[in-house]
C-alpha cells in the first residue's frame, strides 16, 4: 500500500471551519475517487491538522487525485474557499510507505479447498499445530490478493499440488473469522509436505469415513457439503477502470 500524509498549517480560530470544508467537500470527494482515510488529527496547540491516506499504489494514487481535481465537490470547496477566506496557511504533503502490518484486521479470512484428483480422492493435509486431524489445504489471504489466488498459492506450497478451482462450495463464520471453501481439481505437481504441513495425501473419501480423516467439529460441515460437488460462481475484479480477474462459473467440468 501507498500512503499520504498531509499537514495543513492553521490558525486555532479557524479550525471549526477547516473541518466543515473537510467534512462537507474534501472528504466525501476524496472517498469517492477511491482514497481511504486513515486517520485526521489537530495537534495540541491546534495550530497544525494532519490527515493520511491510504492507496494501493503510487499510480492510483495519480489518477485518483486526477479524478479529484475534476469532481464537482472539488470546485465547490474552492468556491467556499473564496467566500470565508483562506483556512490554512500552509499546506505540506509527504509520500509514505509501510514497514509492516502491526495490527489485527477486524475480520480474518481464510481459504480452503476440497480438491480431487483423477481417482476421485480428496487432497487432505495434517499440520504441526493440529497433529490430532486432517483436513483440507489452504490458509489465510494476503492483503491485496484475491481469495483464488490465495488458494491456489497456499495449496502448492502445502501439498507441492497445481488446482484449477470450479466454485466456491460454502462459507463459514464464527465472528472473527470468515472461511471460504472452493471446489476444484488437481492439474499437475508432485505431493511434498512444507514447514506448515507434516503429512499430505490422497483419500478416497466419503461420508462412512470422513470422520476417520476430519476430526475437528468445525471442519466437519465444510467437508460434508463440499463432497455434495455443488458450488456457486465466484468473481475477482478490480475497479478504476474495472478489470475482470478471474471468474468461476460454478460449473464442474467432468472430463
Amino acid at each position: 500500500m501507498f500512503y499520504i500524509r498531509e499537514i495543513y498549517r492553521v490558525l486555532p480560530e479557524k479550525v471549526d471551519g477547516f473541518n466543515r470544508l473537510f467534512q462537507e467537500y474534501i472528504f466525501p470527494n476524496q472517498v469517492k475517487n477511491g482514497a481511504k482515510l486513515i486517520g485526521r488529527w489537530v495537534t495540541e496547540f491546534q495550530n497544525e491538522i494532519i490527515s493520511i491516506w491510504e492507496y494501493p499504489n503510487y499510480e492510483e494514487y495519480i489518477k485518483i487525485e486526477e479524478r479529484v481535481l475534476k469532481d464537482k465537490l472539488h470546485q465547490a470547496a474552492q468556491t467556499q474557499l473564496q467566500k470565508v477566506g483562506p483556512l490554512f496557511s500552509e499546506k505540506r504533503i509527504d509520500f509514505l510507505t509501510s514497514t509492516g502490518v502491526y495490527s489485527s484486521p477486524k475480520q480474518t479470512v481464510t481459504v480452503s479447498g476440497f480438491i480431487t484428483n483423477e481417482k476421485n480422492e480428496t487432497l487432505l493435509v495434517r499440520t504441526f499445530w493440529r497433529e490430532d486431524t486432517w483436513e483440507l489445504p489452504g490458509g489465510g489471504v494476503d492483503d491485496g490478493e484475491t481469495l483464488d489466488r490465495a488458494l491456489c498459492r497456499e495449496i502448492q506450497e502445502e501439498t507441492g499440488m497445481v488446482v484449477k478451482l470450479h466454485g466456491v462450495t460454502g462459507v463459514y463464520s464464527n465472528g472473527s473469522t470468515i472461511s471460504i471453501v472452493f471446489l476444484g481439481k488437481c492439474t499437475g505437481g508432485q505431493l511434498k509436505t512444507s514447514h506448515e504441513t507434516k503429512e499430505v495425501c490422497f483419500v478416497k473419501l466419503n461420508s462412512l469415513n470422513v470422520l476417520q480423516y476430519i476430526k475437528r467439529q468445525k471442519f466437519i460441515p465444510r467437508v460434508l457439503d463440499a463432497m455434495e460437488g455443488n458450488c456457486i460462481p465466484y468473481e475477482a475484479f478490480k475497479v478504476r477502470p474495472y478489470k475482470l480477474l478471474e471468474r468461476l462459473n460454478g460449473h464442474i467440468n467432468l472430463e
